[in-house]
C-alpha cells in the first residue's frame, strides 16, 4: 500500500446499479470497514447492511446539496468517511468535486465503469468520438454546443424531464430527427433502454413521467432544412444574438478570440460587455473556460444572460457595474478584452494589474481619442496593433455594392512573465 494510500481519510467507491455485485473485492473489503457511510438513500436502499458488518456504522443518506454534503465531510476531516457514488466518481461526479477541497493524497478512489463507458458499450460507440457532458443538476442550455450536424453526444441527467427538454433544444434548433436513446438503469435488473426521436418526445407529463431519473442520454445528431448550425469555432453569425447595435461584428469577434487565445478552464474578463458575445465565444472555444461579463446597463445584462441561455453557456457570470470599480473581486484572469471603457480613468491599469503573468490583453476602439490612447499603450507595452476594416456585399437599387463597416483598431499584448 502506498503512502499517500495510507494517509487517505476519505474513501470514495464507485458503484453500479446493480449493487455490491459491481464492486471489486477489494472495494467491497473498504466498504465493510467504513466507520462512516455515505450513500445516496437509492443505493443504500439497495443494500443489506447488516450481513456485511455495519450494524455500528455511522449511515448518512445523501439526501444533502452538494454544499451541505461538503460541510458535512468537513466535520469529519482526518476520520475515516468512506462514499459509495455511482459509476466514475471522477467523471462529473462527488470526486472530482472532492478534489477543490482535499488533496489527493487524503482521498482513495475506486471507480466503477462510468455511466458514459456503460452506454458506449451498448451504443457500440468509441467513446474517443462522443461529446460527454453533464445534464445533471445543471441547465439543459449546456447541450446547445454540442448540437451540430453528425455529431453523437452521452449525457448524464438527473430527472426524466430532461429528456424533453433536450428534445425541445433539438427541435428548436432543427434537428428534430435526431435520434434519442435513453439508457436507464444499466447493469440492474430494471433496466431498460428506449429510442425515438427529438420530434417524437413531445412535452413533459409531471403525472405520467415517461422516463426513469438518472438515465444516460444518447443523441445522434441529424440536421433538418434549415438547421441552425452554430459550430464551437468563434465568428457565430450576427443574429446569433440578441444585441442593441454594441456588437463585436463576427469578422472582428474572430480577430479578437485568436488573440485572446481561449484555453481550457482560463478565465476571460470582458470589460463592457455589450450583448456579451465575446464572453460566449471564449466559452464555447475551449473546455471549462469561464467568462466574467462586465456590464453597467441593465438592458445589455439582460441580453447577456438570454443570450448565455440561448447559446450554451448559462454559467457565465455577468457582473453588473463600471471597470475598474467593480473589478478588485473577481477570478484572477487569464486573459482581458476591453471592448468598452477604455477611456475611463484607470480600466487598463486596473486590468494590467490583476492579468496573471503570460496572460493576453486585447482591446478594440473605433474611436480616434482611443486609437491615440491605444498607440500609446502599444509604444509603453509592446505587443502588435492592427487596423481591421470589413465590408460586406449587399444590393443597391438592382445592383450589389460594398457596405463598409467602421474600421477597429486593436491591440493585442502579453503579460511579461515574472523572472525569478
Amino acid at each position: 500500500m502506498s503512502e499517500g494510500t495510507e494517509r487517505a481519510w476519505l474513501t470514495i467507491l464507485g458503484i453500479g446499479d446493480n449493487g455490491v455485485n459491481s464492486l471489486t473485492p477489494p472495494a467491497l473489503a473498504l466498504m465493510k470497514s467504513a466507520r462512516t457511510l455515505v450513500a445516496p438513500r437509492r443505493v443504500l436502499d439497495r443494500l443489506d447492511l447488516p450481513s456485511f458488518g455495519l450494524e455500528n456504522c455511522e449511515i448518512v443518506p445523501w439526501t444533502m446539496g452538494v454544499k451541505e454534503t461538503l460541510e458535512f465531510l468537513e466535520t469529519r476531516r482526518g476520520t475515516p468517511v468512506t462514499i459509495l457514488a455511482t459509476g466514475d466518481p471522477m467523471h462529473f461526479g462527488i470526486g472530482a468535486t472532492m478534489r477543490r477541497s482535499v488533496g489527493a493524497d487524503e482521498m482513495l478512489v475506486i471507480p466503477s465503469p462510468s455511466g458514459f463507458s456503460l452506454a458506449a458499450a451498448r451504443m457500440g460507440w468509441s467513446l474517443s468520438d462522443v461529446d460527454c457532458i453533464s445534464l445533471h443538476g445543471r441547465a439543459a442550455a449546456g447541450l446547445q454546443p454540442h448540437i451540430l450536424p453528425g455529431n453523437h453526444i452521452l449525457s448524464l441527467t438527473s430527472v426524466g424531464r430532461t429528456i424533453h427538454e433536450a428534445a425541445e433544444l433539438l427541435v428548436s434548433r432543427g434537428f428534430g430527427k435526431s435520434r434519442l436513446t435513453v439508457l436507464e438503469h444499466m447493469g440492474g435488473k430494471e433496466e431498460r433502454i428506449v429510442v425515438l426521436t427529438a420530434d417524437e418526445a413531445g412535452p413533459h407529463d409531471p403525472d405520467t413521467p415517461r422516463f426513469a431519473d438518472f438515465n444516460v442520454l444518447a443523441i445522434e445528431c441529424v440536421a433538418g432544412e434549415g438547421a441552425s448550425i452554430l459550430p464551437p469555432l468563434p465568428g457565430l453569425p450576427d443574429d446569433a444574438f440578441v444585441h442593441d447595435g454594441q456588437l463585436t461584428k463576427k469578422e472582428v469577434r474572430a480577430v479578437t478570440l485568436s488573440a485572446l487565445q481561449p484555453c481550457p478552464h482560463a478565465v476571460l474578463w470582458d470589460v463592457g460587455a455589450g450583448c456579451g458575445s465575446v464572453s460566449i465565444e471564449w466559452m464555447r472555444a475551449a473546455r471549462g473556460a469561464k467568462a466574467v461579463a462586465i456590464e453597467a446597463e441593465a438592458d445589455r445584462r439582460a441580453m447577456i444572460g438570454e443570450n448565455a441561455t440561448r447559446l450554451g453557456t448559462p454559467r457565465l457570470n455577468i457582473v453588473w457595474g463600471r471597470a475598474p470599480e467593480e473589478l478588485a473581486d473577481l477570478d484572477v484572469p487569464d486573459a482581458v478584452f476591453i471592448g468598452g471603457g477604455l477611456a475611463e480613468q484607470g480600466v487598463f491599469e486596473a486590468c494590467w494589474q490583476a492579468l496573471k503573468p503570460g496572460g493576453r490583453l486585447v482591446a478594440n476602439t473605433v474611436t480616434l481619442d482611443n486609437e491615440a490612447r491605444l498607440a500609446q499603450l502599444h509604444a509603453d507595452h509592446g505587443g502588435s496593433l492592427t487596423r481591421i476594416a470589413v465590408s460586406r456585399a449587399q444590393e443597391i437599387g438592382r445592383y450589389r455594392g460594398w457596405k463598409p463597416f467602421m474600421p477597429v483598431t486593436q491591440w493585442a499584448v502579453q503579460k511579461p512573465w515574472e523572472r525569478t
